[in-house]
């Protein structure tokens, strides 16, 4: 009898250990998934070099702050007018914070006039040209490194009525700073980012959340979006889902494959939630 509950323990651990290196996503993290995309051709080519662009008489300046590890955080800071202590702290794309992102910095907070738009650099000063390496980047970004620079910021603003919005890798962590912000965030936008699938995470989410996907996307799927909005009204958070008939990073103008008209309608509807919400 030992020897046959032995064996059948042995078929147990060995089914399990199986199955945990068949499907090591179910593992990950969502930052993790995310740049585990980076590995994938198709995920790269799904992101051309971007086209060329500089931002000329940008509204903001670039701004330091201390971070908790004893380091720098940087970011591009537009300041919002009188005295509103209104912060949105934006996430950029794979490609990191290059002028594309600071001219949404600067659309943005035209738009929202009494909010100051902070802009953070996940990648410490690193900008990437093409695919590779935003691909390298993305995987090389610290989990730790990365909430520091978020709480450091978070400190910056000195406020407790904050909002979050992020693109593709910065889609995630608008997303994951909800949850680092509890009571403070005040609206979160992601972008066709990695939403959380960690329930327990989710559940400390106070913020109403604006999710905007693509249908065409290979990675960030239907099914995807889906279980992260199911997930969301299981817990009663407030959630707002609106998928586009296009492809992964359609809302990036630096993008060959950009789509006007559904970025055009997700921004209006950017704009009217951070209005309603913020």
């Amino acid at each position: 009898m030992a020897k046959i509950t032995f064996i059948l323990a042995f078929i147990i651990i060995s089914m399990s250990t199986l199955y945990s290196q068949e499907d090591p996503c179910c593992k990950m993290s969502a930052i993790d998934k995310f740049a585990s995309f980076g590995e994938q051709q198709a995920f790269r080519d799904a992101h051309p070099e971007p086209i060329p662009f500089t931002l000329l008489n940008p509204a903001g300046e670039m701004v330091t702050f201390s971070t908790p590890d004893g380091k720098t955080g940087s970011a591009y800071q537009i300041k919002g007018t009188g005295t509103s202590s209104k912060y949105i702290l934006m996430f950029h794309e794979w490609y990191g914070l290059n002028d594309y992102i600071k001219q949404e910095a600067d659309a943005l907070q035209a738009e929202l006039g009494d909010v100051t738009v902070l802009a953070l650099d996940l990648y410490d000063g690193k900008v990437a040209a093409n695919s590779d390496e935003a691909s390298k980047y993305v995987k090389e970004v610290s989990k730790e490194r990365a909430v520091n620079i978020i709480n450091g910021a978070i400190d910056y603003t000195g406020s407790n009525q904050i909002g979050t919005i992020g693109w593709c890798f910065g889609g995630g962590w608008s997303l994951q700073s909800a949850i680092l912000l509890g009571d403070k965030s005040k609206a979160t936008v992601m972008y066709y980012g990695m939403p959380e699938s960690d329930t327990s995470r989710l559940a400390m989410i106070k913020a109403p959340v604006l999710g905007i996907f693509a249908l065409q996307d290979q990675n960030i799927t239907p099914a995807v979006v889906s279980k992260f909005e199911e997930n969301m009204k299981q817990l009663n958070k407030t959630i707002t889902i609106k998928s586009y008939d296009a492809v992964h990073a359609f809302a990036n103008p630096s993008n060959p494959k950009h789509d006007p008209e559904a970025t055009k309608d997700a921004w209006g509807m950017t704009v009217k939630f951070f209005k309603e919400n913020l």
